[in-house]
Formats: structure tokens, C-alpha cells, sequence
């Protein structure tokens, strides 16, 4: 999709923009940043901005230059059949061999035989063995006229120094909570009560998003929520009996189909909500901007615990929930380690 649809790394996407609009697009470049953040959207994006038959000088998004996003060489780069663009990723045995690098070279050689520019994307460069590498240098240090290659990284720095040294590299950081949680709603299909729940415990990674149950997220988060609240309203005799029974909804199931099938996986699930929930709590609780927090949805309710849970009581809390998820991790019986958190919250 063109540079204006893709979501967050605006001054990223940007400078590439200018880069081209000025032809100054380096020949060489590593997208490196986390896993499931958009590098990949990015480089599918500079190969369609680089060959689309109707680029837009000026989009609203206020770029310098973008694609159409609609033309026939804009779909057939989105569906990956364009004969100038190329993409290279490592096989069944997870690395990416010389052999596939010689053939990109290969065709590195050639005019593009109908677009502007012949695109290379190497994806999960990271993985290219090292002779891989060594038979690159020379293409991305005298790279071909009308020829770029962009490898994609998530640990680019795993890459030959003689590697790195002849690619300009842009690091692309993790997405805000809001900015995962449009994506899912948007291309995904999620409602927006899973999409904000699941986002605020995907450390920016829309891939890390996807690979959590939504509404079984969604539910354990509402019920951390509760328990906070039960933690903040009950004290003495009275409150740990309230505290109790407070915390055996952690191993009850909720909708969604039975993604996490055990106590134990439903009790980590329930500690994760809560440790994200708490660094909210303590964000909130110091006076710190909003936009920080990860259950920005939640802002409100939020706000009304951070009056109960001081800075103090913050930390004691969120470092129980370290200790319990320690515990769980040691095979301690989940029943025992939701009873000793609802005695230390």
C-alpha cells in the first residue's frame, strides 16, 4: 500500500518520499526495528512510489511523492507478480544462501524490463549466511544503475560490519497502542474493544498482536481491571476474604474459543493484563501525559485507580505480579499463585 495508508513512522516515511520525489533515494538501504512494526509495508511502498504509472505529487498525508496505490503497477507490487520487483527470503532451512543472492545479482544486471527502478527486497536479511553477505558487497557498494535493494532486519546488527557500512539505514521503532489497534481494525477486521485490549500488550508489534487471543485478551483485561478495583476498595480481615474470591475469575474461562486451555496459561494471560495495567496506573499516578498509556481506552477508570494506588503501592503491586509470573514460571500451582496476589495487592 502506498506511504499515506500505512499507520505511525511518518517522519520515516517522509524522508523517503523526498528521497524520491528528489531522486536521491539511496541505492542501499537496511529497514531495520522490531518485528511487526511496517518495515516490510515500507519497502513494498518505496518499490510502488518508484514505479507507479500515476504518482501523486502532492497526497493530503503531506508527502512529496506517493503512489497511486490503484494503477496496474501498483496492484501487481501489492499482490507480489511485478517483474521488477523482487523479493528474497530465506527457505525451508530458515537462512537465505549464496545461490539466491547470485541470482539477484544476476538480475540486478538487466534494465527493468517495464517499471522505473528493479527492486530488491531481502527480507529477514538477518538471515542471510555469511558468504550471502560477502557476495553482496560489491552490488551494494557499486550498485547497478536503476537497480535498489533494500534488506528488511530485525537485528540488523547481526549483519557484516562491511555489510552495514555500505546501506543507509533507517530504524523504524515500535507502533503506539493506538496506532496497533488501527491497524487491526482496519485490516483485520477487529472489533474495537479487542483490537485496544490486545494492542496495549503487543510492545508495538502488530505481528505480536495477531498472535494473542482477542476477545480471550479483551476478557481477561476487564477482569484484571475488577480485581484492581476490589484491591483498592477492600483493607483488614474483610477485604483479604473479598480478595479471595476476587481473584478466581484469573482461571475462568472467557469468549473466544478456547485459546488458552489451561489454568496456567489463563493465569499468565491475567498477569500480563495486570502488569500492563499497573505501568498505566503509575504513568497516570505521576502526572505524566496520557498519551503514554498503553489502555488509553481506559483512561478513566485508570485515572479513579491512580487516586487509590500511589506511587508506592504502584510498584509494590507491579512487582508482585513480576514475582507471580516468576512463580507460574517455576511450575507453582496457579491456584496458589492467584491466592498469594490477591494478599499482596
Amino acid at each position: 500500500m502506498p506511504f499515506r495508508a500505512l499507520v505511525g513512522h511518518r517522519r520515516l516515511l517522509g524522508l523517503l518520499s523526498r528521497s524520491i520525489a528528489g531522486a536521491s533515494l539511496p541505492p542501499s538501504l537496511i529497514l531495520s526495528g522490531p518485528e511487526g512494526v511496517g518495515k516490510r509495508a515500507a519497502a513494498l511502498a518505496v518499490a510502488q512510489a518508484l514505479n507507479c504509472s500515476s504518482p501523486v505529487a502532492e497526497s493530503e498525508a503531506g508527502l512529496a511523492l506517493d503512489a497511486c496505490g490503484s494503477c496496474p503497477a501498483c496492484g501487481r507490487i501489492a499482490r507480489g507478480t511485478h517483474p521488477d520487483v523482487q523479493t528474497i527470503a530465506p527457505g525451508e532451512s530458515g537462512s537465505i544462501k549464496i545461490e539466491q543472492v547470485r541470482e539477484a545479482i544476476a538480475a540486478a544486471a538487466y534494465r527493468p524490463f517495464e517499471g522505473r527502478r528493479r527492486v530488491f527486497l531481502v527480507e529477514e536479511a538477518d538471515a542471510l549466511v555469511p558468504a550471502a553477505q560477502n557476495a553482496l558487497l560489491k552490488t551494494l557498494e557499486e550498485p547497478r544503475p536503476g537497480s535498489v535493494f533494500i534488506l528488511i532486519a530485525a537485528r540488523a546488527d547481526t549483519l557484516l560490519a562491511t555489510v552495514r557500512s555500505r546501506c543507509s539505514r533507517l530504524r523504524f521503532g515500535p507502533l503506539t497502542a493506538g496506532e496497533v489497534a488501527s491497524v487491526l481494525v482496519r485490516d483485520r477486521g477487529y472489533g474495537e474493544r479487542e483490537a485496544r485490549a490486545v494492542a496495549a500488550l503487543a510492545d508495538g508489534s502488530v505481528s505480536r498482536a495477531l498472535e494473542l487471543g482477542a476477545a480471550e485478551y479483551a476478557g481477561a483485561r476487564e477482569t484484571a481491571v475488577g480485581l484492581l478495583r476490589d484491591a483498592a476498595a477492600n483493607a483488614g480481615d474483610a477485604g483479604v476474604r473479598a480478595m479471595l474470591e476476587a481473584v478466581k475469575p484469573l482461571t475462568a474461562k472467557h469468549g473466544g474459543g478456547g485459546g488458552l486451555r489451561t489454568d496456567r496459561e489463563r493465569v499468565a494471560l491475567h498477569l500480563q493484563a495486570l502488569s500492563s495495567l499497573l505501568r498505566d496506573v503509575s504513568i497516570l499516578a505521576t502526572g505524566a501525559e496520557p498519551r503514554l498509556l498503553a489502555n488509553l481506552d481506559l483512561e478513566s477508570g485508570l485515572t479513579t485507580l491512580a487516586s487509590r494506588f500511589d506511587g508506592a503501592r504502584a510498584v509494590r503491586a507491579f512487582t508482585a505480579v513480576d514475582r507471580a509470573q516468576q512463580a507460574l514460571d517455576r511450575n507453582v500451582s496457579p491456584k496458589i499463585v492467584a491466592d498469594w496476589l490477591a494478599l499482596q495487592l
